[in-house]
């Protein structure tokens, strides 16, 4: 997975024999460094008591190119080429490798006219064997898309930072942890906002079926009282009666109820 080197351990392995070491084999160490696989980060090795002192005698270019390694491009590299020691092609490769993870750090796809300029090749073939190489070295993760001559990136590893570069850094992790902090907040009222109006919906719901059961059961009561007290009206003979029956049936049930109300009185 890119962001995990492989063989990361062995900066540290270059590190224990850098400490009691100095002079050529110093330098013969720090070729070997930059050409190591897998070893992309040099800011722990820049900070060896050897290393600063080189940076003040006769041998700084080292101690230079390290910092190119570190926090430069391979673009960078050749600007100040005189001053530096010359590269193998393994250690130009590297470096071509870091100047795609610095690309890669600001732009998800990258067109190969960029690639091709910064890192200074010929060739789409060169390119592409290239990205091909930082690709199987987890480097980045990605891929190439040949028809729209671009490189599509998924995910790079991390550079070395400048000290000078923390506070700007700092700041940055410090507004997007206020932008979360925000965006929580604003769930949180969203949250509640929903669940005030589900209650109130199933209090209103709730209200509603009461209703209904009550009027239900106020029909029910009232069509059984009806029946049970026309029934006798039934038993009467002649017109008189099949048209008050049917008149009857006309009638709303309060009317209904009001006049068999009567009917019983009368009978008593």
């Amino acid at each position: 997975m890119a962001g995990e080197p492989k063989h990361s351990n062995q900066l540290e392995q270059f590190m224990l024999l850098a400490k009691n070491t100095k002079g050529p084999a110093l330098i013969a160490l720090i070729k070997q460094l930059l050409e190591a696989p897998g070893v992309y980060l040099f800011g722990e090795f820049l900070g060896l008591p050897c290393i600063q002192e080189m940076s003040k005698g006769p041998n700084e270019g080292y101690s230079q190119l390290l910092n190119m390694f570190a926090y430069g491009t391979y673009h960078d590299y050749k600007a100040f080429k005189d001053t530096l020691p010359p590269l193998t092609e393994t250690q130009k490769n590297k470096l071509r490798h870091l100047t795609i993870v610095n690309l890669a750090a600001n732009m998800q796809v990258i067109p190969y006219s960029v690639l091709l300029k910064d890192l200074e090749l010929d060739s789409v073939r060169e390119l592409e064997d290239l990205v091909i190489e930082a690709v199987y070295a987890d480097v980045i993760r990605g891929k190439l898309d040949q028809c729209r001559q671009q490189l599509e990136v998924d995910a790079c590893i991390g550079r070395d930072i400048r000290s000078q570069d923390m506070g700007r850094i700092a700041s940055i992790l410090a507004q997007w942890c206020s932008g979360c902090e925000s965006i929580s907040v604003s769930v949180e009222q969203e949250v509640g906002r929903v669940s005030h109006c589900r209650e109130s919906h199933l209090k209103a719901l709730q209200h509603i079926e009461t209703e209904v059961g009550n009027i239900r059961r106020m029909m029910s009561a009232t069509t059984s009282m009806s029946t049970q007290d026309m029934d006798p009206l039934g038993e009467q003979e002649g017109e008189g009666a099949m048209a008050g029956s049917g008149a009857e049936r006309r009638q709303t049930p309060l009317q209904m109820i009001s006049k068999a109300k009567s009917l019983n009185n009368q009978r008593h």
